[in-house]
Parts: C-alpha cells; sequence; structure tokens
C-alpha cells in the first residue's frame, strides 16, 4: 500500500484512467529513472515497490536507482532492500503456529502495559487449511467423507483456535478444510495480479509460509515462501530485508511433442537450474515457448522453484494472464485493471520486445522433452522414463546386499510382496493436481484401463487428492470421475496429502509384509518432494512423476517393469496392454477440457469460500482479544518466547566452550530438522503425549501440532533417515551426550547440556535446510539450546529462519569443511566477535579444543547478511523486534 511519508523522489506518482475509473500508480517511466525497458520484469515489481515505499529511512533514492540502472547493466555489488510485500498467505501446518505467536504477543504487550490490539495483521493475510487431512481411507466412495469426518475429529482444537483468531484479528481470512490446496486457491481466487487499496493500484505480491508459494508466479505476481517467523514479521508491516538478487533468465522455444506433459517440462527445468545453481536468485521465464504455455502449465513450472533452488520462478503478465484472469472469475473491472497497468507500466510482455539484460541464461526446446520422472530421493534428479526399471535397480543394489528377487507372502492374500513393489500411487501435491491437462489426462488413460479391464495391483495404495473443487467438477462433467473410481483412484480429500507425508497407513498385511521382509518399496507420485523418510516412514524409493504415469505404476504395481516397453497389465482375453494401448493423444486431452471446463465452475465454487460446511460452521467460537489458553491442550500452547521479556533486550553474548549435538553431512534438509509426518510411540514427542493422556491412535501428525512447543521441540532433529556423523553411521534422532559417552535423543541430550548451562552448536556440510519453509527448524533449533550452526552453505529460508529465531548460520570459509577439519563431533568450540564488533557478514573467530586437548584457530563467515537481520538478532529475534517497537 502507499505510505503516508512518501518522497516521490522522481515525481513518480501519476494518474491512470481504465474506463470511467480513475487510479493512483506509481510509474516506472518517471524522468530520472533511466530506461527500465529492458529491466526483468521481476525486478520491475521490486523498483516499484521501492517507489511506492520511499521514504528516506527504509528505502533511499540509492535504493531506487541501484534497481533502476539494472534496465542497462549487470550488477556488479549487493544491494540491500526493504522490500513490502502487499499480503502473506499461509497454510495451516505453517499459519497455526504463526497465529499461536501472535497470540502470544498479544498476552506479552498486555503483560509489559501495551495495547494488546496493537498486535494485529497491518497487510491482508489469508489462511488455508489444507495440510490437515490425511489419506486413511481410500479406494471406496465413502473415503472422501470418513478422511473429512477423521480431520476434523482429530483437529477440532486447533479449527477453535483459528476460529477464534478469524474473529479477534483484522485483516484475517481463514478458507476452511475440504476446500483446496492454499497454492491453487491463491492462484484460482485470492491472487489479483494488480492489486489496489485506497485507490492506488500496485502489482500484487505476497509472501507464503509455504515454499510453493511460488505458484503464483505463474500468474505474474511475485511471491515466495518465507519461515513462519518472517511472515508474521510481514503481517505487522516490517519489510521483508532481502539482496537485490541476480535474474537468471530461462528462455523456453517449441512446444510440447505428443504425450508429453508440463510435469516432464518442469521436472526437466529443475534437473537444469539446480545444475546451473541459483539459490538466492530469481529465475525469469521468456521466449516465444510461452506462448505455447497455459497458465496451468506456468505455474506448474512456477510451483517448483524451492526445488530447483530459486527465490522465485517468475512469468510475466501477457494475454494469457488476462485470459485466466477473465475465464476464473475475476472482476471485469480488475481484469481490465490489469492490462491496462502492465502496459503502462512496460510489465506487458510483447512478442517481438528485446530480451531483458539478464545476469546469466539458459535455454530449453520445449520440443525435444519426453516423459520424464524424478526419484529416488530427490526432485532435482531427473529421470528419463525408459530408464525409470534401471535407475531404481542401481538404487536397490546399492541399499540390499542380498535377496534382491525374494518373495515375502502376504497374511489373508493371494499375492506375495517384493523389492520395488510400488506400495503408494498418489495424485497429490499443489504442482499437478489442478493442472486441467494432466487431471484430464490422467482420467482418460484410467478410462482406456478400464476398457481394457485392468485395474491397480492390489498392494497399491491409490489416491486422489485435488487442489481445488474445480478439478473434480470438471471431471464428474467429463465422466471421468467414475473411470478414476473404478482404478482405486477415488476422491479422498481436497489438499496436500501423500507429498507432505499424511499418506496414512498401508493395510496391516501389506505393513507386516515390508516389515517382515525388510522390503525395499517405492512410492509414485505427483507430488514435488521425494525427500527420504517424507513420503512414508517404510518406503526408501520415491519418485515424482505426472498424474497419468501415477495411473500406470499404479497398474504396472512394481518399479520393475518398464513401462514403456513390457505390459502393464492383460486384458479380458488374457493379452498384454502396453502404455502406449491406453495413453491419451494430446487433441483428445484439450478436446476433453474444452467440453467440461467452464469458467461458472470457478465462479460457484468460489462463491462463499470462507463459509465452510456445516462441520467448520458448528465450531464454537471464543470471544476477547487475548487467547484463553488451556494448559492441558497438547494441540495448542502458551510458547515460551516472550516469558519475562523486558523492554530493553540482554547483550548478545559469544559463545564459550560449546559442545557438538550434531554433526551432519551435506543436503540436510528441513524435513531433516523439523518435526515431519508421524509421531512414533518411543520418540521422545510420542512418550510425551502419552504421559499426557493422548493415546497412539490419537496422535496426529508433526505438523498438526505445530502450535503445541512442547510436541515440536521433542521432534526437531528427529527424522529417522538422519544420520548424526558422531554415531557410526547409525540412522535416526540420536547424539552422543559427551560428558558421559552416553547415547541418546538428541532432545534429551539438549535438555541436559541446558541444564549444565552449556553452549550447543550443529555442524553441517552443503545445502544445510533445503526443503519447505519450516519455521521449526528454526524454532526447534533455538529451543534446543544450540546458539550458532556452522556449515559450508546454507538454504535462504532456514538461514533466515535461524536468525529470526536469534541463533547465528556461520559458514566455513577458504575451502574449510567438517571433514577437512577432521571433526568427530567431540571437539568444543568457543566463537568470539559476537560480543563486540558483530557485523553482516563479518569473520569470526574460533577456537576449536579437540578430545586430546590440543587447540586450533580458524574464522567462519557470519551469514547474519544484513543490517535488519543484525536488529533482530540482537533483540533475541524478529519477533522481539516487532513487540518492543510497538511498545515504544
Amino acid at each position: 500500500m502507499e505510505t503516508s511519508k512518501n518522497l516521490n523522489s522522481y515525481g513518480a506518482k501519476s494518474e491512470l484512467k481504465v474506463g470511467n475509473k480513475s487510479y493512483t500508480y506509481f510509474s516506472l517511466k518517471a524522468p530520472g529513472l533511466g530506461d527500465t525497458t529492458r529491466l526483468p520484469y521481476s525486478l520491475k515489481v521490486l523498483l516499484e515497490n521501492l517507489l511506492r515505499h520511499e521514504n528516506g529511512t527504509t528505502v533511499s533514492k540509492s535504493d531506487i536507482q541501484f534497481i533502476a540502472d539494472l534496465g542497462s547493466k549487470k550488477m556488479s555489488e549487493e544491494k540491500e532492500i526493504a522490500y513490502h510485500p502487499a499480503r502473506v498467505l499461509m497454510q495451516d501446518f505453517t499459519g497455526v503456529p504463526a497465529v499461536v505467536d501472535l497470540a502470544a504477543m498479544r498476552g506479552a504487550m498486555k503483560a509489559m502495559g501495551g495495547d494488546p490490539q496493537k498486535i494485529n495483521p497491518l497487510v491482508p493475510v489469508d489462511l488455508v487449511i489444507d495440510h490437515s487431512v490425511m489419506v486413511d481411507k481410500y479406494g471406496e466412495q465413502s473415503s472422501f467423507k470418513e478422511n473429512v469426518d477423521l480431520e476434523y475429529d482429530r483437529n477440532f482444537e486447533r479449527y477453535a483456535f483459528l476460529r477464534w483468531g478469524q474473529k479477534a484479528f483484522n485483516n484475517f481470512r481463514v478458507v476452511p478444510p475440504g476446500t483446496g490446496i492454499c497454492h491453487q486457491v491463491n492462484v484460482e481466487y485470492l491472487a489479483q495480479t494488480v492489486w489496489v487499496n485506497n485507490g492506488v493500484a500496485y502489482p500484487d505480491t505476497c509472501v507464503g509460509t509455504d515454499s510453493h508459494t511460488t505458484m503464483v508466479n505463474g500468474l505474474a505476481v511475485l511471491g515466495w515462501g518465507v519461515g513462519g517467523i518472517e511472515a508474521e514479521a510481514a503481517m505487522l508491516s516490517q519489510p521483508v530485508s532481502m539482496l537485490v538478487p541476480e535474474v537468471v533468465g530461462f528462455k523456453l522455444i517449441g512446444k510440447m511433442k505428443e504425450g508429453t506433459t508440463a510435469t516432464d517440462i518442469v521436472l526437466t527445468v529443475t534437473q537444469m537450474l539446480r545444475k546451473k545453481g541459483v539459490v538466492g536468485k530469481f529465475v525469469e521465464f521468456f521466449g516465444p515457448g510461452l506462448d505455447n504455455l497455459t497458465l496451468a502449465d506456468r505455474s506448474t513450472i512456477a510451483n517448483m522453484a524451492p526445488e530447483y533452488g530459486a527465490t522465485c520462478g517468475f512469468f510475466p503478465i501477457d494475454q494469457e494472464t488476462v485470459n485466466y484472469l477473465a475465464f476464473t472469475g475475476r472482476d471485469p473491472d480488475r481484469v481490465a485493471l490489469v492490462e491496462a497497468y502492465a502496459k503502462a507500466q512496460g510489465m506487458w510482455r510483447e512478442k517481438n520486445a528485446p530480451d531483458p539484460i539478464f545476469a546469466d541464461t539458459l535455454e530449453l526446446d520445449i520440443s525435444t522433452v519426453g516423459s520424464t520422472m524424478a526419484g529416488p530421493k530427490r526432485p532435482q534428479d531427473k529421470v528419463v522414463l525408459a530408464d525409470a526399471k534401471e535407475n531404481y535397480n542401481k538404487f536397490l543394489n546399492e541399499m540390499v546386499k542380498e535377496g534382491v528377487d525374494k518373495k515375502v507372502p502376504v497374511s489373508g492374500a493371494d499375492f506375495h510382496m517384493q523389492h520395488g513393489h510400488v506400495v503408494l500411487a498418489a495424485i497429490t501435491s499443489c504442482t499437478n493436481t489442478s493442472n486441467p491437462s494432466v487431471l484430464v489426462g490422467a482420467g482418460l488413460l484410467a478410462r482406456k484401463a478400464v476398457a481394457k479391464g485392468l485395474t491397480s495391483k492390489p498392494w497399491v495404495k491409490t489416491s486422489l487428492a485435488p487442489g481445488s473443487q474445480v478439478v473434480t467438477e470438471y471431471l464428474a462433467k467429463a465422466g471421468l470421475d467414475k473411470d478414476l473410481d473404478k482404478i482405486g483412484f477415488n476422491l479422498v480429500g481436497y489438499g496436500c496429502t501423500t507429498c507432505i507425508g499424511n499418506s496414512g497407513p498401508l493395510k496391516d498385511n501389506i505393513t507386516k509384509a515390508c516389515e517382515d521382509g525388510k522390503l525395499n518399496v517405492a512410492a509414485v507420485i505427483s507430488g514435488n518432494r521425494n525427500f527420504e523418510g517424507r513420503v512414508h516412514p517404510l518406503v526408501q524409493a520415491n519418485y515424482l512423476a505426472s498424474p497419468m504415469l501415477v495411473v500406470a505404476y499404479a497398474l504396472a504395481g512394481s518399479m520393475h517393469v518398464d513401462i514403456t516397453k513390457d505390459a502393464i497389465g492383460f486384458d479380458q482375453a488374457g493379452k498384454p496392454v502396453y502404455l502406449k494401448d491406453i495413453w491419451p493423444t494430446n487433441e483428445e486431452i484439450a478436446t476433453t477440457i474444452n467440453q467440461c471446463l467452464t469458467s461458472e465452475m470457478f465462479k460457484s465454487r468460489y462463491a462463499q469460500v470462507f463459509l465452510g460446511d456445516k462441520a467448520w460452521q458448528a465450531i464454537p467460537v471464543k470471544e476477547g482479544a487475548t487467547y484463553e489458553w488451556n494448559d492441558k491442550s497438547t494441540y495448542v500452547k502458551n510458547p515460551p518466547y516472550f516469558v519475562n521479556m523486558q523492554k530493553t533486550p540482554a547483550a548478545i553474548k559469544d559463545i564459550k566452550n560449546a559442545k557438538v549435538l550434531g554433526l551432519f553431512g551435506d543436503s540436510i534438509t528441513t524435513d531433516h530438522i523439523s518435526p515431519a509426518g508421524n509421531i512414533k510411540k518411543d520418540s521422545p514427542a510420542g512418550k510425551y503425549l502419552m504421559a499426557n493422556g493422548v493415546q497412539a491412535a490419537d496422535f496426529n501428525s508433526y505438523g498438526a501440532r505445530r502450535g503445541n512447543h512442547e510436541a515440536m521441540m521433542r521432534g526437531t532433529f528427529a527424522n529417522i533417515r538422519l544420520k548424526n556423523e558422531m554415531m557410526g553411521g547409525v540412522e535416526g534422532g540420536i547424539t552422543k551426550y559427551l560428558p558421559t559417552g552416553e547415547t541418546m535423543s538428541i532432545y534429551d541430550a539438549s535438555m541436559k547440556y541446558i541444564a549444565d548451562g552449556t553452549d550447543l552448536v550443529v555442524i553441517g556440510g552443503k545445502e544445510y535446510g533445503t526443503g519447505s519453509s519450516r519455521d521449526w527448524a528454526g524454532k526447534g533449533t533455538m529451543l534446543l539450546g544450540i546458539k550458532a550452526v556452522i556449515t559450508e552453505s546454507f538454504e535462504r529460508i532456514h538461514r533466515s529462519n535461524l536468525i529470526g529465531m536469534g541463533v547465528v548460520p556461520m559458514q566455513f570459509m577458504n575451502g574449510m569443511t567438517r571433514q577437512t577439519l577432521k571433526l568427530t563431533g567431540e571437539e568444543t568450540f568457543s566463537i568470539t566477535g559476537i560480543a563486540q564488533g558483530l557485523k553482516p557478514k563479518g569473520e569470526l573467530s574460533v577456537e576449536m579444543t579437540r578430545k586430546d586437548g590440543s587447540k586450533e584457530q580458524f574464522k567462519v563467515l557470519c551469514r547474519i547478511d544484513t543490517l535488519d537481520e543484525l536488529n533482530y538478532y540482537k533483540d533475541g529475534g524478529i519477533l522481539h523486534y516487532v513487540l518492543r517497537n510497538l511498545t515504544k
């Protein structure tokens, strides 16, 4: 929004008339800015943001000029800016702890004698409940209703809390359960491409508490995932402190060949950009290939920006953007404004315009892309479909040294289980489950399979979890829902399911066979994440694929089937059926979409999107500006961050005689750090819940308990696949408590160290903190008493979240690593330069004492990158900084 203090140094404030309406806007063609024609479109959005918020302090004229100059030259130095997103998007897993923190801040404000009503979102916030539905029931007509009933039963406390928040806070809307995935609801309804506030028009921008917020980049909305901690600050009108990013241009040419999907393209793009290295950078798509991509295809590609490592994957405004806004029922005046505004600002993509000036570029001819998967552990590990069998066999031989062909009997069944059996086939996640081309494609493939008498193999757990209610409406209109049902892909819920670990249990006899036989089994999902331990605890090999290939692998039932040439089943006459026999043509898919997808579907489905079903409306709502915490609750608890908080922060200290809580290798993800998925009975979190009267059947998931710090801190660093190098290769969240040499859970060890008054550090390798924007990866780290994390490199969001919770991220320098230092984890570290002279990207001195008493000195780079981050750290964290400022 426009600020009252705007200096308007460039005279950029202008008027724009669209039809009979007039808007104020800040023109990028203002004199003095220079020629911004060839500025990347994503940077034009940042430039406008600075122009509109110029106040001489957080946003200066030099900040504005720095970006404007990039329209004629490449960046030669770093520049920190204060960016003000227009709005915040949250999902319930990350949103509940954010609202918990806001409620706690209101209590703290009251305790310090301030006005609790000052703690209120100052920009629009939308929370979409989409992460709580689990696939308990599947393969039946009743699956959806049964899963929703279970969801409400498990999450009643959380939902009652969110209903309170909806009433207590201004500028805060909640989209109830059973509506869709937040990113798809954002693309189909919430996003406007151009925002209007008090008569001022400006680009729609957002930050979200889920890393796949980037999906909205397909609609030319600049948005990306931040931690819940940063999102809370943005809600309270704190700017997002960031370095002006380099923009890598990704040129797309050609168009999809027969049989290729948007999923194939995005998995190819992900591999290319991971190889290129775009962490911390913007990626912007350009070139004639954009003319051959639908809005849904663009959103599919933008969605996986976290997987290719970029901050965003931006597509500029063009005719396709405007057509989509109109088709999905946006107000006609808004649609007209988007086109007029984009053209007035030079933000409209013209086919023959000169290419923007990018820091670097790469190119993909879409027509060269064929059927593709990614796996078995990382989304950037592209596998050409014809190589999938070989890829899995190589993985199997690495994991299993003998008995690779063994058969394990299944109780009560007439089949055996083997290594490589696909036990999960899920059409899931935001990436694909609302792209009509791949969903209609999956439906048509199912129809052809049914006609041939095929069905899913009996050991495969099948599920359909669309990103929006519109999906089931167009599938039903085409009659494809019945075909999907016949092979087991019944509707299980609207929301993130298998992709985030909410896959639910396998059948008891399948589980027993997998466990008894120690089988290496597989999942094929249309998701964006396949990190180990994420999808299901029994599944080691996880492959990402289009919804059509998900259906195909459910029919084949095994990764040992080469579905490009082996039969995937047999028809009624016993003749082999091949994938080519049931794969729909591009023309069949396009014709079906034209017949079954209508604009009216979007208008009717979103007409009362915030109302919710009868179950939602029946939840009682507590009144009051401050929340009445229930001490007995195991879902929502008052966090300890603000206990005895003073108006003035304590001085920051050096780290002395710190012990190592964990010594980790490369690619430690936020899934490894943050609690996610199922809660094990014998885990610290499981023991805590049972001690508080919760039976194992009612544990729910870590995600559902994110509003309870007691459960979450016990699940931090508790991933079953985590490898602490102090433990000689043993997997799981365990460590060595150094004073006695005992092996224990990381949580138990940390509590003993805290009781001893001992500082703690964590050591890691490259790409520490990759994956979802999990605020609990930062919160849990802090609550375990960890003062610093020292690694070779960090993923952007997690580094920021550590600072937001008062933990210093540090980076090895000059080629030094835990390996070159020959660390065992039994060293002691003292780090100076924090209490005195701490500055962004400054050097800190480390004195390391080995077990034998020998000492070694070296330098590390402080990865507090900006002055704003430094201020947050000095205050004890970003929330403390905001709260203290609001009390002044």
